[in-house]
């Protein structure tokens, strides 16, 4: 994309203007200006030297009277669904950007562009040619937070390539299935950064970071093509603020290693003595994994690195507020090379997860992740929160599902001594707890003299079930009622008509052993049950968070396909309504 249009060209203008234009602003050419009536062609040096021309000639430069306006040339027949967006306001997020371009059709890619502007370039590709036509016409001119954006066609390589579909009917070919679902869960810049990098400063250094009119920040944002996000409205008073920064991991660790920089030199001319740490924000789930067996990843970086790292207390931690605070001591130098170490760890940690998280989102049908909050978003531009309440509407999980679930009971049993953990102050943290999830969260009556298990019981539709146990997970984790190198595992119990155990057990334990190596849970129906008053036995169910989840999934799907068999058939003429799945 290197070829330029220049348009609203004068007829007393030269090739030796537009020379004298490029070399005053020094914008690289590789050829001679072709020039025509009202227009020119230029070819540049690449890509980088026609973004410059573009945002500092189009509609900024006169000559002869005549504003120009420069875009990248592209052929007709590559003006297909590709599309580039410029001036976009330097701290838009990405949910306001995917809201927007979904407004005109389906969005396949969207990607970054590194420019040397304040304002943002993203690329868009969307899945047919008239979705990108309507996206240009109504975007192109429009005003965002006082920025005017800039929209124009760019080279559309698969159109060319696929040359007019048959009939000669141009714009019809194939192009294969439109992504589905969201824009915001389709791709993001090239080399996208799922977590971004949150650290904590102090105060007083927060006006040194910005700089005079916000100058500093603008040029560490430029330098290390980053979105960096100063909280300084976030805990009034308090001595420290967060600091959250959006980049690849390279523009993360570099923005981070120049707001170092500028702490320690405002520490020298305001003779603050004290050691300024690096404070390196991370999400409880993955500290363990940081840490590693024994403490081993750790001590690996504080060798590898020479520094001293150490990791705040679980007793911090609150059910809306789950990050912990990584505090690295030592030269910049080190403490840059540790904050990479780190970083690398916990983005492993999230895309595993994230992966297991995916898994479980195709087994319950509309499965809402953003609104899980059991991890950072991470999209870049989302907001400092970790751990977020479920927007409006999205209470109890239900309307994700189309129409309303049915609702399953599951019983989770608990170390006995975790009870008022579970419920806190005055019942305060279940009552959240159930508010979040959308689900009903009793703690059974202690059975037996001595119980060392206490059994919760949740009553809700799928998607709440899987936050309500998980944030159970989460807390017993949380309030080290297991080991630093112990996984949580729980026992759950569901109930099935006595009708249906056969099918969950199979042939000869055929299904119940596949459920096992499936899911990597235990999975036991236990023999000689007696049913209970309804006619239900138990299923027990044993593991860690994703490999219970998955089990009880799993096992649900077969009770649906056998309540499906035991509908009575319609009779002739009639129709009987399909079940609604879970």
């Amino acid at each position: 994309m290197n070829k330029l249009y220049i348009g609203n060209v004068s007829a007393e203008a030269s090739e030796e203007d537009f020379e004298t234009i490029f070399e005053q602003w020094k914008i690289p050419h590789s050829g001679p200006f072709l020039l025509k009536t009202g227009y020119a062609f230029v070819d540049c040096l690449d890509e980088k030297a026609a973004m410059k021309a573009i945002d500092v000639l189009s509609g900024k430069v006169e000559l002869h009277g005549k504003l120009l306006e420069v875009e990248h040339s592209v052929p007709k027949r590559q003006r297909n669904c590709k599309l580039q967006i410029r001036n976009i306001p330097p701290h838009m997020q990405w949910e306001v950007l995917d809201g927007m371009l979904a407004q005109y059709g389906s969005v396949e890619n969207c990607e970054q562009v590194n420019t040397d502007t304040e304002t943002a370039v993203v690329n868009v590709r969307y899945a047919a040619k008239d979705q990108a036509r309507l996206a240009m016409e109504k975007l192109n001119g429009s005003m965002m937070e006082n920025y005017a954006l800039k929209v124009s066609y760019i080279p559309d390589e698969t159109a060319s390539a696929e040359g007019p579909p048959a009939g000669g009917r141009r714009g019809f070919g194939a192009r294969g299935p439109p992504r589905a679902g969201s824009p915001g869960l389709g791709a993001r810049p090239k080399d996208p950064i799922i977590i971004p990098l949150r650290i904590m400063v102090p105060t007083q250094f927060v006006g040194a970071i910005i700089g005079k009119e916000g100058n500093t920040i603008r040029n560490i944002t430029k330098q290390t093509h980053s979105k960096i996000d100063i909280h300084r409205k976030e805990n009034a008073g308090a001595a420290e603020k967060p600091i959250t920064i959006h980049s690849t991991p390279e523009g993360c660790s570099s923005a981070c290693t120049t707001i170092m920089e500028i702490m320690q030199k405002e520490a020298a001319e305001t003779k603050f003595t004290e050691e300024i740490p690096l404070k390196i924000l991370a999400h409880n789930n993955f500290v363990g994994r940081l840490i590693g067996k024994e403490g081993r990843n750790l001590k690996k970086i504080e060798q590898d690195t020479g520094t001293k790292i150490t990791i705040s207390s679980l007793q911090d931690l609150t059910l809306y507020n789950p990050e912990r605070t990584i505090t690295v001591t030592g030269p910049i130098e080190a403490c840059a090379r540790a904050e990479e170490e780190v970083m690398k760890k916990i983005r492993e940690s999230y895309e595993s997860d994230m992966a297991a998280m995916n898994l479980q989102s195709n087994l319950i049908p509309g499965l809402n992740l953003n609104a899980l909050g059991l991890f950072p978003s991470g999209a870049p531009g989302m907001g400092p929160s970790m751990s977020s309440v479920p927007p409006p509407g999205a209470h109890g999980g239900c309307s994700s599902f189309g129409g309303h679930p049915e609702s399953e009971t599951v019983h989770l049993f608990i170390p006995a001594l975790a009870v008022g953990a579970i419920i806190g102050k005055q019942g305060q943290h279940i009552k959240q707890l159930s508010h979040f999830a959308g689900a009903s969260i009793k703690i059974a009556p202690a059975e037996g003299a001595d119980p060392k298990l206490r059994k919760v019981i949740i009553s809700g539709p799928p998607e709440a079930q899987f936050k309500a146990q998980c944030r159970l997970f989460g807390k017993l984790k949380e309030e080290n009622f297991f080991g630093p190198k112990e996984e949580v595992k729980l026992e759950a119990h569901i109930k099935v008509p006595s009708f249906a155990a056969g099918r969950v057990i199979g042939k000869g334990g055929k299904t119940v052993n596949e459920l096992q190596n499936l899911t990597c849970a235990e999975v036991v129906v236990p023999r000689d049950q007696t049913p209970d008053e309804n006619d239900q036995v138990i299923v027990k169910i044993s593991g860690h968070f994703f490999a219970c989840q998955l089990a009880q999934r799993k096992i649900q799907e077969i009770l649906a396909q056998v309540r499906r068999q035991q509908q009575p058939k319609p009779s002739s003429g009639t129709q009987t309504p399909q079940p609604r799945r879970k």
